[in-house]
């Protein structure tokens, strides 16, 4: 889905690198036919809103029911709010997202790679070793809650990975991340909704 952020020819070759050929899109129709949605984000979470708001896919959205797959801000997108310019979210994840704290030994934004920690089974992260490094670059993140497949720590715990039926989403960039991100992505060409 074209969301007006950042990533998408990376997304796109990710995908490529696993066997799909990826149809970026703002087209609604496209959207609501596809096999699978992906909603990518670098960038603003209020621009990223008003984008997809432009191109009239929040509604979209809110009813797919196929696999849908939120990367980073499109992950953050998917909960009710973020504290990121007082943004209100699709609502799909109850919550809200808040910015992480700054400290000398962890500053903001978290960009590095972090440990996926407390992973519960689920079609997503099947064959995703425990401990599997994964490449994060936020400013904002979701708490741990029911929703919360996968946590990593930076000075606190945070939703790496997060699913509610058939939504699914990542903090981390799966494009960036090596063999543990590539099989997210391959699962996720495979997950039933």
């Amino acid at each position: 889905m074209d969301s007006g952020g950042a990533n998408l020819a990376s997304i796109r070759y990710a995908f490529e690198r696993v066997g799909c050929r990826a149809i970026v899109t703002d087209d609604g129709s496209t959207i609501a036919s596809a096999d699978r949605v992906v909603l990518p984000g670098v960038g603003a979470a209020g621009h990223v809103m008003r984008c997809l708001k432009q191109a009239g896919l929040i509604s979209v959205l809110s009813t797919l029911t196929q696999p849908v797959l939120g990367i980073c801000l499109g992950m953050q997108l998917l909960f009710e709010r973020t504290d990121e310019d007082r943004t209100s979210g699709l609502g799909i994840f109850s919550g809200c997202v808040s910015k992480l704290r700054s400290s000398p030994k962890y500053p903001v934004p978290h960009m590095g790679w972090n440990e996926l920690q407390n992973m519960r089974s689920d079609p997503l992260l099947e064959d995703v070793p425990r401990g599997s490094y994964t490449y994060f670059v936020h400013s904002y993140a979701a708490p741990i809650s029911e929703f919360t497949l996968a946590a990593a720590e930076y000075e606190t715990a945070i939703s790496a990975v997060v699913r509610r039926g058939n939504f699914w989403g990542t903090q981390f960039h799966p494009e960036r991340s090596g063999a543990a991100g590539a099989k997210v992505l391959t699962n996720f060409l495979k997950v039933e909704s």
